[in-house]
C-alpha cells in the first residue's frame, strides 16, 4: 500500500481524504440546463424570455431572472446562476451542464464580457446555449465556433453602442427645443400600440395611418406623416433590441445636463 504524500519521517499515520467513487459508465446520462434571463429597468422583454427559456424545458424553479440597470457591475442573479450551474457539474459529473440564454446580447454589455464569460463556462466544463439571435444552438469553443462568436459579439457591442449615440443625440435636441423623451411627439403611446397591435396581422403603415389622429399640438386633428410613423417604430425597435443603449443614452445625457447646469 503505498504511503500518502503527505507523510513524513516521525510522524503518525493519518487517513487522507477518501478518493471520489468513480462514476458507473452505465448511469444514464442527461442534459441539465441552467437558464438565465435579464433586462434593464427599461426594457420589458423579461417575460417573453422567461416563456422562451421554459418552453426549452427549463423549469421555472433553475431560471434565474434579474432586472439591473446596466450601470450596476454586479448582477446577484447571474452569480447565482452561474454558481448553481458549478454545483449541478460537480455533483452530476455524468451529466452535460447548459448555461442556456436567450441570445447572446443578454450574457454581457460589450464584446470583452461576452466573449470573457463564454471562456469562463467553457473552462468550468459547463456549456453556453442561445436560443435565437445570430448564433442558436449550442456554442462550440474551438475554431470557427470561437471565431463566430468573437465576430458576432463585436458586431453587437457596435449596434449597441450606434443606437446610445443616435438615442442620446435625439435626446440632446429633444433638450434643447424644451421637450423630452426620444419619440417625435405627434406619435403618442396610445397611437403606437395601435400601430403595432395592427401591423401583427400584417397590416401596413399606408393602411393604418388614416386612422391616426394628432391629439395635439399645431396639427392636432390631422393624421401623422409616414415618416413619423416608420420614426416611432424605427426607435421603439430600438428600444425592445438594446433597452441597456437607451437606459445608458438618458444616463450619459442627465450627466451632461448637471455638468452643464454646474458653476464652473
Amino acid at each position: 500500500m503505498p504511503a500518502p504524500a503527505n507523510r513524513r519521517p516521525g510522524q503518525p499515520w493519518r487517513p487522507g481524504k477518501s478518493v471520489p467513487a468513480a462514476v458507473d459508465p452505465g448511469l444514464p446520462s442527461a442534459d441539465i440546463r441552467i437558464g438565465y434571463a435579464p433586462c434593464s429597468h427599461l426594457g420589458q422583454e423579461l417575460d417573453s424570455q422567461l416563456d422562451a427559456l421554459a418552453k426549452h424545458g427549463i423549469s421555472r424553479d433553475r431560471i434565474f431572472s434579474e432586472k439591473v440597470s446596466t450601470r450596476i457591475k454586479v448582477r446577484p442573479r447571474f452569480e447565482e446562476a452561474l454558481r448553481t450551474a458549478r454545483e449541478v457539474e460537480a455533483h452530476a459529473p455524468h451529466c452535460r451542464v447548459i448555461f442556456t440564454v436567450f441570445e447572446m446580447k443578454r450574457l454581457g454589455r460589450d464584446a470583452a464580457e461576452l466573449t470573457a464569460l463564454a471562456d469562463h463556462l467553457t473552462e468550468r466544463g459547463l456549456v453556453l446555449e442561445m436560443l435565437a439571435g445570430p448564433l442558436p444552438g449550442i456554442y462550440d469553443p474551438t475554431g470557427p465556433g470561437k471565431l463566430l462568436f468573437g465576430f458576432f459579439a463585436a458586431m453587437a457591442e457596435t449596434e449597441r453602442e450606434n443606437i446610445r449615440e443616435s438615442t442620446l443625440e435625439g435626446l440632446e435636441t429633444a433638450a434643447r427645443k424644451g421637450k423630452y423623451g426620444g419619440r417625435p411627439p405627434v406619435i403618442t403611446d396610445d397611437m403606437l400600440h395601435t400601430v403595432l397591435r395592427r401591423k401583427t396581422p400584417g397590416e401596413s403603415a399606408e393602411q393604418i395611418q388614416p386612422d391616426l389622429i394628432i391629439p395635439t399640438g399645431k396639427r392636432k386633428g390631422q393624421n401623422p406623416s409616414l415618416s413619423s410613423i416608420y420614426r416611432a417604430l424605427a426607435e421603439h425597435g430600438k428600444a425592445r433590441a438594446y433597452p441597456e443603449a437607451v437606459e445608458t443614452a438618458q444616463a450619459d445625457l442627465a450627466v451632461l445636463q448637471q455638468r452643464d447646469r454646474s458653476p464652473v
